[in-house]
Formats: C-alpha cells, structure tokens, sequence
C-alpha cells in the first residue's frame, strides 16, 4: 500500500528537517495564511522532495547548488542541514559549493561556504577532518 500524501509529507520533513533549530518555511508560512501553508507543504515537501526518481543525497546537492547560485543563505542552511541529515559528507557539500563559483560567481560560493561552515561548526563538525576524502 502507498503512503498518502500526509505521510510522504511528515516523513520526508522528519527526514529533511531533523535538529533544524531555526524557523523553517512552513512555520513562518503557517504564521500567515495555515491553508496556504498545507497546501505548500504537501507539494514541495509530499510531491516534490519525496519522489523517488533520484536519491534524497542528489536531490539535496542539487538544492545546495541552487541556493548557491541564487545566493540564498536562509534556505542555504536549512537545505544544508537537510543534506547532512540524509547522508551527504561535508565534503560533498563544499565541493558542489565551489563547482557553482563557475557559473555564480566567487561571492556567491563565498557566502555558501560561511553558511555551510556555521552549520559545520553548529553541528560540531568543525574543523574539517582532512583525512577524510
């Protein structure tokens, strides 16, 4: 049996979101307007972010990427958060981090790169340890 589109949304935000302290969208949505907010959730988190084309690991560099470019550092580190928490190395994140300063540009990665390590740091996996590839 399927999951309905609730539990791809609660389980996929579970999976994303664990440990996230800051506000997260649907928070600061639901402030605003709680239908607007649902109706946000079950698409981005239940529809979008729980399909299973590509791994939760790509889908989250790929969002890391985005961001960058976009120079998004709010959504930056909740996505940063969210590719930790589903498996992807620090490492990984940097180096899709620095790919992006081809196309966006050094200061783009620059601010990325702040975000990524105060996530790294607020996470106590700062400094890097250089052995690992």
């Amino acid at each position: 049996m399927s999951k309905s589109i609730s539990e791809k949304t609660r389980d996929t935000a579970a999976l994303y979101f664990d440990g996230v302290t800051d506000e997260k969208p649907y928070d600061l949505w639901r402030a605003f307007d709680k239908d607007l907010a649902k109706d946000l959730s079950l698409f981005i988190t239940g529809q979008m972010y729980a399909r299973e084309k590509i791994p939760h690991k790509i889908r989250q560099l790929i969002t890391v990427a985005a961001l960058t470019a976009l120079s998004r550092p709010d959504e930056l580190r909740l996505h940063i958060h969210a590719a930790l928490n589903v498996g992807c190395k620090p490492q990984e994140i940097a180096e899709v981090i620095f790919q992006t300063a081809v196309y966006a540009g050094v200061p783009a990665t620059n601010v990325a790169l702040k975000v990524l390590k105060g996530v790294l740091e607020e996470k106590g996996l700062w400094p890097l340890d250089e052995s690992m590839p």
